[in-house]
């Protein structure tokens, strides 16, 4: 079944309450003020079911200049709108301001309902109509049917109805492609029950029993009842006017405006990349960083608008701009908007959001307006692309993704794969399928090249470079796994050698040549005459003043390339003399069958200060392992 929403429009007292009570039996003035008054000042609904078994829902907008703001949150979610014109009034400025409205939001299909009938003469009334007509040529309602009737007499509503039913099959079914979102427009507790929230879901689908996120306080929730035109219901569609109760929610916490979300969907935002049309009947061109009212969904926030194209928008034009708005805002891309003036307060233009979650951006930046029309005119994958590169080396998990392209993530999986498939995109988590653009991915395989050819430069006597240090020189941005994806890959093109690690250039050799070698040799020297009594590696350094960082750096390649054997932190031994220490004490071992630090200073006639750590080194090599007070060979064991 079909799930359309009708709204009305129309100047104030032009009989659009008392239309809607006559089809549908339901007195939408709820308030006591509305009773008194006599004009609508809050949304009212109400629902129509048509000859063929079809429930439409209807939204009673006011249609008072002070309440435009509840006219333009009404809108929200509507399929088609039924403009009431009264036969004695014809068009007047909420007239022409609704139906600004309308066009803007996107609505494309509508009547006109002919209201007060039974006031004119036949005559006037072709008069009317002939106006009627020629207000709405050029808009999306030219053509549409004009109906006379009369509410208080009850005439022309079999054939308004007829109407309506014809134009309702007319309208395609709302596709299921969208992210689940309910809009706002009223709040109340019901005794029993609790808070209820009603609005008119957008898109997708809600089930009783659901977690939820209202947004933009994130106050999470669960659904306990669901209810489409008075009647309970386990699951709503879009398109459905629906009231939600909501488990564990406060009514003074929630107000017109929020939104019910899946939890970790959307994102709130207080920056939107927009498409403006500026009206044609405005007086004056709009300014760059002009004060603004933005009406999106069920909210009204106060922005600031700043034009990406030129300095000025006149009458009539269309361009693209960012929002600076005062408080958060939830937005899908896709959607559509209405801006009024600050002050006076009219309907000024409106548009579609192009980017919810933009950074800032330059003005006259060519590169900015082709991503621009590339995600308002794009293919699929192109939009994609777009927004990879807008996320940067952070990249974007596929959740993120519907939230900034307006599609669900159903529809998005087969173009990323596409993606994955060109080598346009890369895969970095596929627990929440982020995703990282080939541009960043490859700049980052430059960046990490660049960053060790720089090390190998500062310490040419470094083999490597550890891959903590590594990461740490490309900034917080650059994840864990994005850094190893990196790795792995200039590993696999044959661009860097790594172990556990380390990194280095594969091209990467340590060279010593001219004072580094003499260096080097000079050290090599200080251990083979000290024999087994070398001085500490303090001592060594401090040898070379003018060169300790660089006798450091030779000392660790001595160690590395196994020259130089170290037994403490501060005892180093020339190879072939810890070899030769090795073969004798082996051979006193076999001979004795044991040692003691006394029969190694017979051995080697050295102190305390060397014995010690050389018989700890040779347990520690597996040569020796110590028994009570002495040493035995470990393979006698």
């Amino acid at each position: 079944m079909k799930h359309f929403v009708l709204g009305t429009a129309g100047h104030v007292d032009h009989g659009k309450t008392a239309l809607i009570k006559a089809l549908t039996g339901v007195d939408t003035d709820r308030l006591k003020e509305e009773k008194e008054r006599g004009i609508t000042i809050e949304l009212g609904f109400a629902s129509l079911n048509l000859p063929s078994g079809q429930t439409l829902g209807i939204v009673d907008v006011p249609g008072h200049e002070k309440f435009i703001k509840h006219m333009v949150s009404g809108a929200a979610g509507i399929d088609l709108v039924m403009m009431v014109i009264a036969a004695d009034e014809g068009i007047m400025p909420q007239t022409r301001e609704h139906l600004h409205i309308c066009s803007l939001l996107g609505i494309s299909r509508g009547i006109v309902a002919l209201t007060k009938i039974d006031l004119v003469e036949k005559d006037w009334l072709e008069l009317v109509k002939s106006e009627i007509n020629e207000f709405l040529r050029g808009s999306f309602l030219e053509g549409a049917p004009i109906v006379p009737v009369s509410a208080l007499k009850k005439e022309g509503l079999a054939d308004l109805i007829k109407v309506l039913e014809s134009t309702v099959n007319t309208i395609p079914e709302k596709a299921d492609s969208g992210i689940f979102r309910l809009p706002i427009d009223r709040v109340f507790t019901m005794k029993g029950f609790g808070t209820v929230v009603t609005g008119t879901l957008i898109s997708d689908r809600i089930k009783v029993g659901e977690d939820i996120q209202i947004l933009p306080e994130e106050i999470n929730a669960r659904i306990r009842g669901i209810q489409v035109h008075n009647q309970a219901v386990e699951e709503a569609w879009a398109g459905q006017r629906t009231a939600i109760n909501l488990q564990g929610i406060e009514k003074s916490s929630l107000q017109r405006g929020d939104v019910l979300v899946r939890p970790e969907t959307v994102r709130p935002s207080q920056r939107l990349d927009v498409f403006v049309e500026f009206l044609s009947s405005n007086a004056k061109s709009l300014k760059n960083r002009t004060l603004i009212r933005l009406h999106t969904g069920t909210s009204e926030i106060i922005a600031r608008i700043i034009l990406l194209e030129k300095d000025e928008l006149a009458p009539g034009q269309k361009t693209f701009a960012q929002l600076v708005l005062a408080n958060k805002d939830v937005v899908v891309a896709g959607d559509r908007f209405v801006l009024r003036s600050y002050s006076p307060i009219t309907t000024i233009g409106g548009g579609q959001i192009i980017d919810p979650l933009p950074a800032k951006h330059k003005k006259l930046n060519n590169k900015i307006i082709d991503e621009l029309n590339l995600l308002q005119n794009g293919t699929l994958p192109e939009k994609i692309s777009i927004i990879l590169e807008r996320a940067g080396f952070t990249g974007i998990n596929l959740r993120g993704l519907a939230f900034r392209l307006g599609i669900n993530a159903k529809n998005i999986r087969e173009s990323l794969e596409n993606l994955f498939s060109a080598k346009k995109a890369f895969l970095l988590d596929n627990e929440d399928t982020t995703v990282i653009s080939a541009y960043y991915f490859h700049q980052l395989e430059e960046l990490i090249g660049q960053n060790l050819a720089a090390y190998h430069k500062k310490y040419p006597l470094q083999e490597g470079i550890s891959k903590e240090e590594l990461k740490a020189s490309l900034g917080n941005i650059i994840s864990p796994k994005l850094f190893n994806m990196a790795i792995n890959s200039l590993n696999k093109k044959g661009t860097v050698a790594s172990d556990k690690n380390n990194v280095r250039l594969a091209g990467h050799q340590v060279q010593l040549g001219g004072e580094l070698d003499s260096l080097r040799h000079a050290i090599g020297k200080i251990y083979s005459e000290a024999g087994l009594t070398p001085p500490s590696l303090t001592d060594v350094v401090n040898n070379f003043a003018e060169q300790k960082a660089k006798a450091q750096s030779i000392i660790k390649l001595m160690l590395k390339d196994g020259n130089l054997i170290k037994v403490n932190e501060e005892l180093c031994f020339a190879h072939n003399v810890l070899d030769k220490l090795r073969g004798d004490y082996k051979a006193l071992l076999i001979k004795d069958s044991q040692a003691t630090p006394a029969s190694f200073k017979d051995l080697t006639g050295l102190s305390r200060k060397y014995i010690i750590p050389l018989m700890e080194y040779f347990d520690m090599t597996k040569l020796t392992v110590r028994v009570g007070d002495h040493r035995i060979l470990r393979e006698n064991r």
